[in-house]
This record gives C-alpha cells, structure tokens and sequence, in this order.
C-alpha cells in the first residue's frame, strides 16, 4: 500500500496522517484540515492512472456526482483538486467498517438488520436517482456502517447521469461482477433499475451468507447472472419472512421491466413488510424467457398429470382409503383435544385461545419433543450468539408469554443460543481511544479506560489491553484500555548557577532536568559569561523541561556603558485557580517573560525585571489576560503592585503567544493593600 503522502501537507492546508485504505485505481488517507479544523479523508488518484483519459474521467466523475447530492446517507464531498500531477478527492470522514466486513464478522445478519440497513440503501439511491444520478456499483465494499447502526453509500467513482448520453461497452462490464445487472454483464444501457438489482443481491448475502452466483472466474459469474437463478434465500435461511423472500425475488428479475420501478417503490414494501412480517406480496417467481421457473407451491387443483394419475385406475380403493384416512385423522384430532383440555396442560379459555408458555432458557430439543407443548408449532427463526444462555437454549420468544394466540394460529418464533462466541482480541495499541471502543463494541465486548501517564505515547492512544492482545475472550467479557494521558510531568528544585560560567551553569541545570532559556549579557567587572542572577531563582519549585533565563557578565565595567536597572520581582498566584495557567511579563510593550506555572503547586514566581529607565510599568497577563500592575522605581527599587482585573473570571484558554501588547487601564487603580482577594498576599 502505498503510504508515501503520510506526514505531507497538500495545498498548505491538509495534513496526511494514516493511510486507510487502498482500491483499484485510487488511494485512501486519513487527513487533517487545518483551514476547516476537521478530520477529513482524501482519495487520490494512484500515479499509474494519471495519463488514463478514462480512469481520469472516472475519478472526477465521482466528485460530480457526489457535488450534487446531499443526504444523510451519502459520503459528502468537500474539496477537489484535478491538477496534472496529483488528483484528489476531499470527503467526509466516516469513523466506521464496511458493510462487507460487517457481513463477515455475522456470516447471517437478522433480517430485521438487514431491512434496516436496506432501507437506508434505498434512501441514499431515492435521492441519487432524483438527481439523475445513478450509481452502478452497488456492494457492500461500498457502504460504510458506523457503530449506531448510521449507513453511509460510497465510491460514485463509476456513477452516472441516467440522462446523459448512452455510452456502449463492449470490452468490460462495469462494476463488480458478482453484483451487477444482466444489462450490465451484458454491457447495455443502464438505468435506476440496475441499482435495484444489486440492492436485492445485497439483500441476499446479508440474509443468506452467501452470494447468489459464485464460481472460478469472473466471466463465468457474469455468465451466471445473464442465464441463471439462485437458490431460493428461504432454503438457505428458512427464518426469512416469505414476503422478505419476495421482496429479493423482484429486485433481481432479469429483466428490469419486471423489477421494482423505482428505490421507493422497494422501500415502500420494506416499510410494509417490518408493519407486518407476515405478509405476503405475491411475487414469488422468476419471470423470464428460460425454460425453468420457479413457481408459487399452492397446490394442484386440475391438469394433465392429474387425469394421467387417474386413468385406469379404480376409484373403490381411492375412496376406501380416503374414508379410513379421514376417519384416523378425526380420531387424533379428538383424541389431542381430550388430551389438551382435561388434562389441564394448556386449556383453552373462554374465548378458544391458548396461554403462550414461558419457553426462554428451556432446552430448544427438549421443548420440541415435549408433548406439553404439542398444541404448539415451534419455529427456530435464527441462532444467535449468547453469553447469557447456554448452547441449545431458547434466548428469545414472540410472542411471550403474556400473550394469548388462537387455536388455529399458535405458532411461537424463537432464537436458540450458540452460546457464547469466542474472540481473538487483536491488537489495538497504537489505535486511538475512540477506534479501539468502536472494535471492541463490533464485537460485543465490553470496555474499561484506564488513563496512563506515558512519555512516549501520545495522548488519547492506546497503550495496552488486558488480556493482552492474541488472547481468546468471550462475547460480552470486559477489555481494560489502558489508553495514554500524556507525558507525566515532573517537577524539580531550581539549582543555583550564579558565578558559574555560562557553559557550566548550562550543564548543571540539565543535570536537573531543565533547559538553559534566554541568556542576557549585562556589564560587569565579572569576568565574562559569569552567571550574574538568573530566572527562576535558586530553590523554586519548577517543571522539569522548562527553561531557565540567564543574566551573564559582559566583563566590561559598567562605567562605560549606558546605566541599566535591575529590579527582582515576586509575583504573588491566585492559588483558587488551581491549574496551569500562561504566565506573561510585558514591559514598555515588549514581552520579557512566558512562563506556564500552576498556582496550586508553586503560589508565586520571581523575575529580574531590567531597563534603562527610571520608572517603568510592569503588566502580568495569565492566559491572555491581564492580571496585575507594577509600579517600579528602579533607582531606589520600590515597587508598587496593584490588579487590573478580578482574577475570578481568569478562564483557561489557548496558551499560544500573544502579538499585542497589554495596555494599562484607564480607571485609577487601586493599590494592593486595598484590594478584596487578599489570600494571594496573605
């Protein structure tokens, strides 16, 4: 696969994070929109397919088709970019799996699933076909399925305007082979009706597990679809409702005048049919021009082969048979009634309706060969994993049992327990929080975070499961996500570095953790780069990997140079903010000190304020705002300290670098003597 763009910025505006997938002509990443701040995914074109005039047209075709539609289950399209080296697509991102890895993972997804995924299908193409557009490659591979159940149709990537002018292919069939129309296998004129085709062939492998037509090639699965008709999906799935069953057999007629007229003509019996299971629509047949039909079993009521079955035989024995016949079924039928009614298992009340029988947890074998609940049809609509029952056990009735049913309609649908499924966890470190609680709920597991201190796991990622990764886990058992915090911050006690040289004051604090900041050269008759004072003082409480400013010796006598001031500066902390805050020094509009501090573990900081002035203001600002006034004398080194704002309403905000000055209030100010939070000076 091909990762080359991972950690590139296209257009000075999307970062390229993660390869996600790969296709036939194009490239899927995962990026990051710097301009929109989104998460988007980008498809581009792979190289090889760039002097194709038609995978060309193909791949901007799709961005077209997407352009003009907007609906909730359709992937949106943001941005394109059709240059003659690189060609992209800019879409929604869609945090889910496709419905082919989902078929998968089932093997038979529930036909109440499988309608409701269906619908959405169908929902996503109404739209499209409003437009004029037509899709042509419907499959699963195609569908995203996200975790609240949200389908999302993709890849328009051979879609196109039913209006447009016909285009005849005769050297391919376009789209994949196993869900295609005969009119596409056949290389004709497509319209909405060859997307109906594929929804019923889709229909069909969710309900069934298994394709319609399947052999070695390509060309002979095209082949199938032109000439041949599948295994019925109720011999395959008997818990598919017989309306259900009609439903596929009409959306994949052969011929498009015999399908569905339109997606909603579909969804409109898809809604019917989840109204009323029971229903029956009356279109089990394929109707083509071949010889061999499927064709409705209600029975025989005249014809040929019933008058050959009759000729030359006599008609004494038929009926003595019948009259014995009748006579034994009458006396079974009583002698069930008897049996039922005064022997008190499931009478009957006053209305001739039955009580339905609790029957979950029961043994499925052992309930059907109980007479107790003869009076009863037992019909297993499905298996299903359970990690409440056992194997064999009933995990679900309807109706329950407290409902009635009548006489002649006592029929109970049930599911039976697999028991519980057994799972290869597999390895999700390196995913982020959010993917791993998405894979983890897909497999029905259950999930427990354990944030973590990491130095070199970014934060929100995942560190390691317990069990580990490679461990067989049942359905429904709880995974620990121990998932990163970020870097573990350490603090450390500033050492002292004055009168040591530059160099070595660097290599001391290192040894401690810290990192050697800005470093000022002042005049002195010190010999030259001699620490002088330095930011942070000695003995502080300070994060380790912070800096520490210098001020070294110029080893000029002062007498030569201009007069600098120095002035050392304590600045007392709101200690009610307790969280790290960005700490700034602004002085005559320039900025001298950044510094992010935490007033609940260190209550103040200092700083060596310099100028060449007599008088100077100094203007504190924590995250962006501004906090308290200096007055300061430098001759004598009197300061004044006075707030500029009620530190209360210092919220936590971006701590990136502020390019304007702060400006000093216009209200006279009152000194800090007078001033109501009094605990930061207490």
């Amino acid at each position: 696969m091909d990762d080359r763009f991972v950690g590139k910025r296209l257009d000075g505006r999307y970062e390229i994070r993660e390869l996600i997938g790969s296709g036939g002509m194009a490239v899927v990443y995962k990026a990051y929109d710097s301009l929109d701040d989104r998460i988007v995914a980008i498809k581009i074109l792979k190289e090889e397919f760039l002097a194709n005039k038609e995978f060309r047209r193909r791949f901007q075709n799709e961005s077209k088709a997407i352009a003009v539609l907007n609906h909730p289950n359709i992937v949106k399209v943001y941005d394109v970019s059709f240059g003659d080296i690189l060609q992209y697509i800019v879409m929604e991102y869609i945090n889910g799996i496709t419905l082919k890895e989902y078929i998968a993972q089932q093997s038979v997804i529930r036909w109440n699933d499988a309608v409701y995924f269906t619908r959405q299908v169908l929902q996503a193409l109404q739209h499209a076909h409003s437009k004029g557009i037509v899709h042509r490659d419907i499959k699963p591979q195609n569908i995203m399925l996200l975790a609240d159940g949200t389908i999302k149709v993709t890849d328009f990537g051979i879609a196109r305007f039913s209006r447009s002018e016909q285009k005849t292919i005769t050297d391919k069939a376009i789209g994949s082979v196993h869900y295609i129309s005969p009119e596409q296998a056949r290389g004709d004129f497509t319209d909405e009706k060859a997307d109906i085709y594929s929804v019923g062939v889709l229909l069909y492998e969710m309900l069934t597990g298994r394709l319609p037509f399947e052999a070695d090639s390509a060309v002979s699965v095209a082949i199938m679809q032109l000439q041949n008709n599948p295994v019925m999906p109720r011999e395959l799935n008997p818990s598919i409702p017989k309306g259900l069953e009609e439903i596929i057999i009409k959306a994949m007629q052969k011929d498009p005048a015999n399908r569905y007229a339109s997606a909603s003509e579909m969804l409109a019996d898809l809604v019917k049919l989840e109204e009323n299971p029971e229903i029956v629509f009356g279109y089990d047949m394929f109707i083509d021009d071949e010889p061999t039909k499927y064709i409705p079993d209600v029975g025989k009521t005249s014809g040929d082969d019933e008058e050959e079955d009759a000729e030359g035989k006599s008609p004494v024995i038929p009926v003595l048979a019948g009259i014995a016949g009748a006579f034994v079924l009458v006396i079974a039928i009583v002698g069930l009634f008897v049996g039922l009614y005064f022997g008190g298992i499931f009478p009957f009340n006053n209305k001739g309706e039955l009580q339905v029988p609790n029957l979950i947890g029961k043994d499925y074998d052992e309930v059907k060969a109980d007479p107790q609940y003869s009076a009863f049809e037992i019909y297993r609509e499905n298996w299903e994993y359970s990690s409440e029952y056992e194997k064999g056990q009933i995990t679900y009735q309807n109706p329950d049992d407290t409902k009635t049913v009548k006489k002649n309609n006592a029929t109970i649908r049930v599911r039976v327990s697999l028991g519980k499924q057994t799972i290869r966890l597999e390895q999700l470190a390196d995913q982020n929080e959010t993917t791993a609680i998405q894979i983890l709920e897909g497999l029905g597991l259950k999930y427990k975070i354990v944030q973590q201190a990491h130095n070199k796991v970014a934060q929100g990622i995942v560190i390691e499961t317990d069990p580990p990764a490679g461990t067989d886990v049942e359905t429904g058992q709880e995974i620990t996500l121990y998932v990163s915090s970020g870097p573990e911050i350490l603090y450390g006690i500033v050492p002292d570095v004055t009168t040591l040289s530059k160099d070595d004051a660097k290599k001391r604090l290192e040894q401690e953790g810290f990192k050697l900041g800005t470093v000022t050269e002042t005049d002195d008759l010190s010999p030259k780069d001699t620490v002088l004072s330095q930011d942070p003082k000695e003995g502080e409480l300070y994060a380790k990997g912070n800096t520490v400013n210098l001020t070294v010796s110029s080893g000029v006598s002062p007498t030569t140079a201009p007069k600098e001031y120095s002035v050392y500066i304590e600045v007392k902390l709101p200690v009610e903010l307790n969280k790290e805050v960005t700490s700034e020094a602004w002085l005559s509009g320039q900025r001298i000190d950044q510094r992010v501090v935490n007033p609940s573990i260190a209550v103040s900081y200092s700083l060596t304020v310099k100028s060449t002035k007599r008088t100077d203001k100094l203007i504190i600002r924590l995250n962006k705002q501004d906090y308290m006034e200096f007055d300061i004398d430098f001759v004598s080194g009197q300061t004044t300290a006075y707030p500029l704002d009620d530190w209360k309403t210092l919220i936590e905000t971006t701590t990136a670098e502020s390019t304007v000055p702060p400006t000093s209030t216009d209200q006279p100010t009152v000194p800090v003597a007078n001033w109501v939070p009094k605990k930061i000076y207490d």
